[in-house]
């Protein structure tokens, strides 16, 4: 770790310290475009959207360093121009949606069970702490480090450590061949065959079972999304239809799919009333189906499950994905935005300590989104 002063971010950086003087807390934002996810604050902006741009990019190291207000959108832009992808497809929710945000929230796409998450692909990052200092953790590489890898602590944080300015991140080629394969399956036949087909060597990338409630009639669906090499994908192909009767969509047609599962734009995800709530069930892969009395959608092979309910449901939601060693998040509340109701399941006592020792460490006056994660 080492304090930076050159090109530093100036601005964001006296904000910090007169509200760090102050005892004033501060919520973070880039492009606000997931104020939704987590606990909601009313504290002065401090806004990173002008901290933008590209720093520095190296193709043939697959390794990109961006300023944390770059628009993600600009960044996949520039990444696709090279022939390279972010491969845990972050979720945009909508065309402001930054870098920095990315990282701070920790959220993936369809292919996250596959390719792994954010933290994952965080080689080294820069952040302004508490006490207003520019510091830097990790680097351009992959490598082993002692202690806390604090760069990856801070995917998933949401501000709650410091200010995210800069993040170096690995980054992929784009896979040769894609294929996207669609069967009328129930819930229970679709995870039996997601397990068996887990334990092959089969390039399956993405998954997602759904039952459209908004149409009547509408058969329950797995989709399975494969990349790879050509022959891999058109053996797999081959194969799965054989096995489960699936047929092959087209490929422009599947990516717009895809790209409306990643941003929450499905039918599924519309509020069948605008009293529920979102749920976001995270469970191993291997958990049974959920006897709950809600519509649910099925992603990342069986590991990430999404149901509609009201917030008086969440002692059932939550025990039910305790049961499995899962948890729950309230991930997108109701139109009363859900008073008294945690947005996330409570951390284990280790995990607590943990947690309050980074806090006391990079922000000993408490003034990043005090109250963010409950």
């Amino acid at each position: 770790m080492q304090a930076s002063s050159d090109h530093a971010p100036s601005q964001l950086i006296d904000q910090v310290r007169a509200a760090s003087a102050a005892r004033q807390p501060l919520r973070i934002v880039g492009g606000d475009s997931k104020t939704f996810y987590g606990q909601p604050g009313s504290d002065p902006l401090l806004n990173t959207s002008d901290w933008r741009g590209i720093s520095s990019h190296e193709p043939t190291e697959l390794v990109v360093t961006v300023r944390a207000g770059t628009s993600l959108a600009e960044l996949e832009t520039a990444l696709a121009e090279k022939g390279q992808c972010l491969p845990f497809e972050p979720p945009h929710f909508g065309p402001t949606s930054t870098i920095g945000g990315v990282v701070a929230a920790g959220l993936a796409g369809p292919a996250r069970a596959s390719a792994g998450g954010v933290r994952d692909f965080v080689l080294g990052m820069q952040f302004i702490d508490g006490r207003g200092e520019w510091l830097t953790f990790g680097g351009q590489v992959m490598k082993n480090v002692a202690g806390y890898d604090v760069s990856r602590v801070m995917a998933g944080s949401l501000g709650t450590l410091g200010v995210i300015t800069d993040v170096s991140l690995k980054v992929l080629p784009v896979a040769p061949a894609e294929a996207t394969l669609v069967f009328e399956l129930g819930q229970h036949d679709a995870l039996e065959q997601l397990h068996r087909w887990g334990g092959q060597p089969l390039p399956l990338n993405a998954s997602c079972w759904v039952k459209d409630e908004t149409v009547a009639g509408q058969p329950e669906r797995l989709y399975v999304r494969l990349r790879g090499a050509v022959a891999a994908v058109d053996a797999a192909c081959e194969r799965l239809i054989r096995e489960a009767g699936g047929q092959r969509m087209d490929n422009a047609q599947a990516a717009g799919d895809w790209t409306a599962c990643r941003d929450q734009t499905l039918p599924f995800f519309q509020a069948p009333s605008p009293d529920l709530c979102l749920w976001r069930l995270s469970l191993p892969q291997t958990a049974p189906v959920m006897k709950l009395p809600h519509a649910q959608l099925v992603e990342w092979h069986g590991a990430q499950r999404w149901l509609w309910a009201p917030a008086s449901a969440a002692a059932d939601i939550r025990a039910a994905a305790v049961s499995v060693q899962g948890h729950a998040t309230l991930f997108r509340a109701g139109a009363d935005g859900a008073p008294g109701v945690p947005r996330f399941d409570r951390q284990s006592a280790t995990i607590e300590t943990i947690t309050q020792r980074l806090r006391a460490e990079f922000d000993p006056a408490g003034i990043f989104n005090p109250g963010r994660m409950g």
